[in-house]
């Protein structure tokens, strides 16, 4: 079976491996994480809304509760699904 996960911007549930996951680790990086495998505190954007402005709607501070960099908001609009 596989799992679900919900984007964090559109709150509809997607399969995880059709996410793009963006994880906080220990030491607070944000990273863009391809093996959906690091450990940490994650958030998913599905790929109709990576195309959206999440920087300007603040999406992932919201879901991590701090300031997330902006960089991983560009990273997250080119990188592949």
């Amino acid at each position: 079976m596989k799992s679900l996960r919900m984007c964090c911007n559109c709150r509809k549930m997607f399969y995880k491996d059709e996410l793009i996951r963006i994880v906080r680790n220990k030491e607070n990086l944000f990273l863009i994480d391809k093996t959906k495998k690091i450990n940490g505190r994650g958030a998913y954007i599905c790929s109709e809304c990576r195309k959206e402005d999440l920087k300007k709607r603040k999406v992932l501070n919201k879901s991590f509760k701090c300031n997330v960099p902006e960089n991983i908001y560009d990273d997250i609009k080119v990188e592949e699904c």
